[in-house]
């Protein structure tokens, strides 16, 4: 954002240096960038006046011009630009002059006559890339005066690195607000623009209407308004003043009309927008792309619509993209005369990324992206209504406002108690200094008991939902230099931090020497894949996301995980092996849950390429073996179990779900085949998640002594019915005896000739031991015994000889 000093100090009232405002800006978290002047350096040249005009004795294309520039006598100037006129102010280089570049004005003879001086242009001055004429100043100038003081030249122009969530201050009022906060002054010009723009309004011939406006698609323009002026001269060129604004807010004059809308929105916010109104069919709808709807845009360019694209249509056609571009059907030129003014607010989820998608970034998405004051339209239409009539000419009719009450953007009161802010902080606010703070930014403050307080935050604060939002405004603006430094208990935080970390260094050791490679992924995601690779109950989705592929959090690791396994595997990566820890988030009624995560995702051969042996593809197996290894460097493989999975992104025969002690924790498999046809993956992907912080409390490793006594193993052979599951016998059978049943191994699976149909044949290896003395024949006899009755009495299984 490039904010001139002059402009910005319009609006507020500063005794204070460039310095000292940037220094402010940016402690308030408006990071400023650089500050350049509003034109390079050069000097000598003046306001002079052509009052004479005659032709050049020896070249038909340059004329004499006899120009006062206020001294005693004119100077005599050989000119050859098609535009000098007699009576027209312009800027003169006199002898002397240093333009930009280094160029010195000297005294000369142009073909044969002497020429004391130079007429220039905007691109002589620095003040454009070309130009076809000499610089018209305007004629309130006074001759002789200094071009720099003249046009306030030696402005500064402060550029500020803005982040995505202080879209209200893409604007000279949102940036003057912000000073006026720090610097405790007032805002007397916005408050008379306000004021005008308020009676400007109400105002317009009561016997004219504006079109009638239909909102087909509240959800995402609930608040849209319309004004036909009538009459205008688009022909006239923009005044100077308003040509510089835009220029030095590095935007270049397009027609008045456009240079107008340009300006209201610089200065106020809002994006609009301006249509021929010869051009306009009928009435106006905001709706939503057709199938296959095409718009030539005002770059010339046609885009092909999406059906998730709103655009602004007459009664046969779109005729604008909504909140991003125009279109060449309904652009005004210098022959308009009827024009219709728009000013609506879009929801930013249904501008978000449709910029990028048709390759595109204008002014408008780029501000409707971050979020637009729902309460400014009819101001910004009042306000640019007032500036074309001046200029332009014309009248203003009344204006069509219409607006979905319900559909539009929710205030919700914050409570905030004096405690919990001074606890956060460290520091003791005064009261009056909590309620004066957040009065000066624009919000309404009720205290209901003491020291508690009810908020709410004004409409141009979209990024204002929470306390945590409050706290973090008070201390910017009492300032993080004024926090006391206190000592920390370094012990407390120690001890702290190795019990949170301790587990997780050792899981990333062992996946690294795995072969794993850990991933750092945005917690934000594009919601298509969410919906593809994870469950979406209470899936968050962000009210001013980043573009279309950040717009919703993630519950699942699993969707950043497989966009990393695709950036590899489309760049000739065949094996790829990644891991992430990280974390999930899900809305469950007013709560929002975050819960800590390990996911892993693999694709490719099990071993690396090498002559002595024949490699394969990674498969499930493999992958749960991983899982295991995880669960045994925690020491709860013990506790860990699993069953069948019906997650629809996974393969329905190749996954499972995991349980700890009981309490599903995760899940492994393979991807279903057709999400990797989606995808457009041919080889196969295994993946794995699992919530680690339900582990990791109480995963503290005992060591236990090694019993020195003998192991005993017994291997049985049991028939039972093919739907039983492997894990839920091995489950049973360590239900018999957690002292003495050490291990439970299932080393062969029969199903086939020489048993009954829909059965299978399963051996288990049983290993038994005890702590304190060795285990006799008769009592592994018991025990087997045991594990045998509650087989048959469980699953019908049936000892096999």
């Amino acid at each position: 954002m490039l904010v001139s000093k002059g402009w910005l100090t319009e609006f507020v009232q500063v005794d204070a240096s460039t310095e000292a405002i940037c220094t402010r800006l940016t402690a308030l978290g408006l990071e400023v960038d650089s500050v350049d002047k509003a034109a390079p350096d050069f000097s000598g040249v003046v306001v002079g006046k052509v009052i004479d005009l005659q032709p050049h004795p020896d070249a038909d294309r340059l004329r004499l011009a006899t120009v006062d520039v206020g001294d005693d006598k004119a100077l005599q100037i050989v000119c050859g630009a098609p535009n000098v006129a007699v009576g027209m102010l312009v800027p003169v280089a006199k002898i002397g002059a240093v333009l930009p570049g280094n160029f010195k004005i000297k005294q000369s003879k142009l073909r044969g006559v002497e020429s004391q001086g130079m007429l220039c242009s905007e691109s002589e001055l620095g003040l454009a890339e070309k130009a076809s004429g000499l610089m018209s100043l305007p004629s309130e100038m006074t001759v002789g005066q200094d071009i720099r003081e003249a046009l306030d030249l030696d402005d500064e122009i402060i550029n500020i690195d803005l982040t995505p969530n202080r879209g209200d201050c893409l604007s000279m009022i949102g940036v003057a607000r912000e000073l006026a906060v720090a610097f405790e002054a007032p805002m007397p010009l916005l408050e008379d623009i306000v004021a005008q723009s308020s009676n400007d309004a109400k105002a317009g011939d009561s016997d004219r209407v504006s079109p009638t406006v239909t909102l087909s698609a509240p959800d995402a323009c609930p608040h849209y308004v319309a004004r036909t002026i009538s009459g205008i001269d688009n022909t006239v060129q923009s005044p100077l003043w308003l040509v510089e604004r835009l220029r030095r807010a590095g935007m270049r004059s397009v027609s008045a009309v456009v240079d107008i809308t340009n300006y209201v929105m610089l200065e106020m916010g809002t994006p609009m927008h301006s249509f021929n109104a010869a051009k306009i069919d009928g009435d106006i709808e905001v709706r939503f792309a057709k199938k296959n709807e095409k718009l030539i845009l005002l770059d010339g360019k046609e885009a092909k619509l999406d059906d998730d694209m709103l655009v602004i249509a007459d009664d046969k056609k779109a005729i604008a993209l909504a909140g991003i571009m125009g279109g060449a059907n309904s652009e005004i030129d210098k022959k308009s005369s009827d024009i219709i003014l728009e000013a609506a607010w879009f929801a930013p989820s249904v501008i978000t990324g449709r910029a990028r998608r048709l390759t595109l970034h204008t002014d408008a998405s780029h501000r409707f992206e971050r979020g637009v004051d729902y309460l400014l339209q009819e101001k910004a239409i009042a306000r640019a209504s007032q500036l074309i009539v001046e200029i332009c000419g014309g009248q203003a009719h009344r204006p069509t406002v219409a607006t979905v009450k319900d559909k539009l953007p929710k205030r919700e009161t914050i409570s905030l108690d004096a405690k919990s802010v001074n606890a956060l902080l460290g520091l003791r606010l005064p009261k009056q200094a909590i309620t004066g703070i957040l009065s000066r930014l624009g919000m309404t403050v009720a205290e209901t008991e003491k020291n508690i307080y009810e908020v709410l935050a004004p409409s141009y604060r979209f990024d204002i939902s929470i306390k945590a939002d409050l706290i973090e405004e008070l201390v910017r603006v009492w300032g993080y230099e004024n926090v006391p430094a206190a000592t920390v208990n370094v012990n407390k935080l120690k001890n702290q931090a190795k019990q949170d970390l301790t587990p997780r260094r050792r899981l990333n050791g062992l996946l690294v020497d795995m072969g794993y490679h850990e991933a750092i992924s945005y917690s934000f995601i594009d919601e298509k894949m969410a919906g593809l690779l994870s469950d979406t109950d209470g899936l968050i989705k962000l009210m001013n996301p980043l573009s279309a592929e950040l717009s919703v959090m993630r519950t699942s690791l699993l969707p950043s995980l497989t966009k990393a396994l695709l950036y590899n595997v489309n760049r000739q990566q065949t094996n790829v092996r990644l891991y992430e820890f990280g974390h999930g988030y899900r809305q469950q009624g007013k709560k929002l849950l975050q819960t800590a995560k390990l996911a892993g995702i693999a694709t490719g051969d099990v071993y690396p390429m090498q002559w002595g042996y024949r490699n394969r593809q990674i498969d499930y197996f493999d992958i749960k073996g991983d899982v295991e290894m995880i669960f045994e460097q925690l020491g709860v493989l013990s506790d860990v179990s699993y069953c069948r999975s019906e997650r629809e992104f996974l393969h329905p025969g190749q996954s499972a779900e995991i349980l700890y002690q009981g309490k599903t924790i995760g899940f492994i498999g393979a991807l279903h085949p057709k999400v990797q046809k989606i995808l457009d993956i041919d080889t196969r992907v295994l993946a794995f998640e699992v919530d680690i912080a339900t582990i990791t409390e109480d995963s503290a490793i005992v060591a236990k002594t090694v019993s020195k006594y003998p192991e005993i193993r017994r291997d049985i052979s049991v028939l039972m019915a093919q739907g039983h599951q492997a894990a839920d016998i091995i489950t049973a059978i360590r239900e018999i005896s957690d002292e003495l049943v050490t291990e439970v191994c299932l080393f062969d699976v029969y199903i086939g000739r020489n048993i009954p149909r829909n059965t299978k044949s399963m051996a288990i290896a049983i290993y038994l031991q005890d702590k304190t003395k060795t285990l006799t024949d008769e009592q592994a006899d018991v025990i087997i015994e045991q594990i045998t009755a509650m087989l048959a009495e469980k699953f019908n299984a049936q000892l096999r000889g």
